[in-house]
């Protein structure tokens, strides 16, 4: 029912930045929640930032906070994620996620509490 489309990956050195983009399209649906979640070779997929989409509320994983900036429009139904003074340990392939039920409060970082998922996109950050 939901398609979400990413963008905005690519190569950056150390200290640079990028923005990533994921537009959801489908029939119709609601979204409650729109989040990032990534993946560094040989780890498990690991939360990074999501958005309610019907309020303002954010939430960060901690390795992320003060560097990296999650926000949507709802008019486009996209999220974007800005990553800021960027580490090589952010590289990884970066999955947007949606979710389109209501959830308990607190059910965000999971990867469970997301009902569809992008196909990724890699942001490798060399030194």
């Amino acid at each position: 029912q939901v398609q979400l489309a990413e963008a905005g990956g690519g190569l950056v050195q150390a200290g640079g930045s990028l923005r990533l983009s994921c537009a959801a399209s489908g029939r119709m649906f609601s979204i409650y929640a729109m989040g990032w979640f990534r993946q560094a070779p040989g780890k498990e997929r690991e939360f990074v930032a999501t958005i309610s989409w019907s309020g303002d509320s954010t939430y960060y994983a901690d390795s992320v906070k003060g560097r990296f900036t999650i926000s949507r429009d709802r008019a486009k139904n996209t999220v974007y994620l800005q990553m800021n003074s960027l580490k090589p340990e952010d590289t990884a392939v970066y999955y947007c996620a949606a979710r389109t039920y209501r959830a308990s409060s607190g059910y965000y970082s999971a990867k469970s509490a997301y009902n569809y998922w992008g196909q990724g996109t890699q942001v490798t950050v060399s030194s």
